[in-house]
C-alpha cells in the first residue's frame, strides 16, 4: 500500500451537528494533523461533508493507519486512488491501479487475490462530467471484469463482497473500496475537560477512554503511597495513561503523594471506614486539581457492587465530598464486560501486571458496605486540625508530566 497517497475520512455522529458541524470537522482535522506530524508532510482539509488526507512526502503507511484509526471522531478510513486526469480514461486507469494496489497481493487481502464479488457505485457531485452515475458504474464494472474475471472476479449487485466507490468532486475523481474501522465518537476537544482518577486496575483506564471518546479532553491523577507502593506501580499507571493517550491525545498527569494522608486516616478513623474516607479525600484533591486546570468533572472506573466501596450507599457518601459532577461510564458494566473492553483498547495486559496501588494496600478485612453519612462525618471530625495541612501539601507537591 506504499503507493497510496490519499485517504478519505468517514465520520458519523459529526454529521448530525447541523450548523455546528464545521466546528467538529475543524477540530478533527487538527487532531489528524497533530497525529501525523511526525510521519511526514500531509495536507488535511474538509470539503462538502468529506475530510481528505493527502501525503505530500513519503511516509510509513502502516504507522499512519495505526495512528489514524485511534483518533476519536473517525468511523472509517478509506485508502484512495486519485485519477490523474478528470476523464473516463483517467478514472478507468485509477480503478485498475486501485485494484492492483489493494488486491494484487493475495497474502495481504482476505479474498485470496481477485476471487470475490463486487459492485461499482459512483457519486457524481460534479454534474458537468459527460457521463452519468449509472454509465460510470456500468463501464468501470465492465473494465474491471475484463481485467480480472479470469482470476475469479464477479459481479453481485445485491450483496457484493467489495463496493467500489467512485466519487467525482470538483475536477477530481477518487476511487476507493476499503473501509478500515476507526473508534468513532467525537473529536477530543469538542466537549470540555475532565479529571480522571487513574489507578493501575482494569476499570479506570477504560472509563478514561470512554469519556475521552465523547470528545472530552482528559487529565489524570494517581495517588501514590511510597514506600507501600513501588516505583513499578507508578510506571504501570503511566504506561496505562500512555496507551489511552494514543486515542485521547496527550494527558496531563498528576502524581500525588498520598502516604501521609493515608497514615493519618489509619491512625484516627475506624478501620472499616478507611476506604470510604480515603476516597472522599481523593475526590477532594482531584476536585482541587481539576479546578486549577478548568476541568468540569471527575471521572472514575467504579461499577455498582463490584467491591465494598462501590455499593449505592458508598458511592453516594463518596460523591457528597465534592461539588463537581462525577462521571462513572462503566457503572452498569460487569467485570467481564470491562475486561473485554480493556482488551479491545489494549490496556488489559498492563492492568494485570502485579503491582498494587494505594487502594489495595490499606483495605480492612471487613469494610463497611452501607456507610451512613453521619457516621463518616463523625469519624472525619477526628481528622480536623491534622488532615488539612496534609491535603494542601499533597496538592502543592503533586508532580506533573504529560503522557503521550
Amino acid at each position: 500500500m506504499n503507493n497510496i497517497k490519499m485517504f478519505l475520512v468517514r465520520y458519523a455522529e459529526i454529521g448530525t451537528k447541523g450548523k455546528n458541524r464545521y466546528v467538529f470537522e475543524d477540530i478533527l482535522c487538527k487532531r489528524i494533523r497533530n497525529r501525523l506530524e511526525a510521519l511526514g508532510e500531509f495536507k488535511v482539509w474538509r470539503d462538502f461533508g468529506r475530510i481528505y488526507i493527502e501525503a505530500i512526502s513519503d511516509y510509513d503507511y502502516d504507522e499512519a493507519i495505526n495512528r489514524l484509526t485511534k483518533i476519536f471522531g473517525i468511523v472509517g478510513l478509506c485508502p484512495v486512488t486519485v485519477a490523474e486526469e478528470f476523464t473516463y480514461d483517467g478514472i478507468k486507469k485509477a480503478a485498475l491501479e486501485h485494484f492492483e494496489e489493494t488486491f494484487g497481493n493475495a497474502a495481504d487481502n482476505k479474498f485470496n487475490g481477485y476471487n470475490f464479488s463486487f459492485k461499482v457505485h459512483s457519486r457524481r457531485v460534479n454534474k458537468d462530467f459527460p457521463m452519468n452515475s449509472m454509465e460510470i458504474d456500468m463501464e468501470i464494472g465492465h473494465d474491471l471484469l475484463e481485467a480480472y474475471e479470469s482470476e475469479g472476479l464477479h459481479v453481485d449487485v445485491h450483496k457484493p463482497d467489495v463496493m467500489v466507490e467512485v466519487e467525482l468532486r470538483g475536477e477530481k475523481a477518487f476511487v476507493y473500496s476499503r473501509i478500515i474501522p476507526g473508534p468513532g465518537g467525537l473529536p477530543v476537544g469538542t466537549n470540555g475537560k475532565a479529571m480522571s482518577l487513574l489507578s493501575g486496575g482494569i476499570d479506570s483506564p477504560v472509563a478514561t477512554y470512554m469519556i475521552a471518546k465523547r470528545g472530552v479532553e482528559m487529565e489524570a491523577v494517581y495517588f501514590n503511597s511510597p514506600p507501600y507502593t513501588s516505583q513499578r506501580a507508578l510506571e504501570k499507571v503511566e504506561k496505562l495513561g500512555q496507551i489511552v493517550a494514543q486515542y485521547s491525545g496527550p494527558i496531563k498527569f498528576y502524581n500525588v503523594n498520598f502516604t501521609d494522608i493515608q497514615l493519618c486516616i489509619y491512625d484516627n478513623c475506624p478501620h472499616d471506614q478507611l476506604t470510604i474516607i480515603m476516597k472522599r479525600i481523593m475526590f477532594q484533591i482531584a476536585e482541587r486539581l481539576a479546578a486549577k486546570d478548568e476541568c468540569q468533572a471527575i471521572v472514575t472506573g467504579e461499577s455498582i457492587g463490584q467491591v465494598s466501596s462501590q455499593t449505592m450507599q458508598s458511592l453516594g457518601v463518596i460523591d457528597a465530598a465534592v461539588e463537581c459532577p462525577v462521571y462513572r461510564p462503566v457503572i452498569g458494566m460487569d467485570k467481564q464486560e470491562i475486561v473485554e473492553y480493556s482488551q479491545r483498547i489494549g490496556t488489559f495486559e498492563t492492568s494485570i501486571e502485579p503491582y498494587e496501588d494505594c487502594c489495595t494496600i490499606f483495605v480492612d478485612k471487613h469494610p463497611v458496605t452501607k456507610p451512613k453519612m453521619f457516621a463518616i462525618e463523625k469519624s472525619e471530625k477526628k481528622l480536623v486540625g491534622k488532615i488539612e495541612e496534609l491535603i494542601d501539601k499533597a496538592v502543592e507537591t503533586a508532580e506533573e508530566k504529560w503522557l503521550k
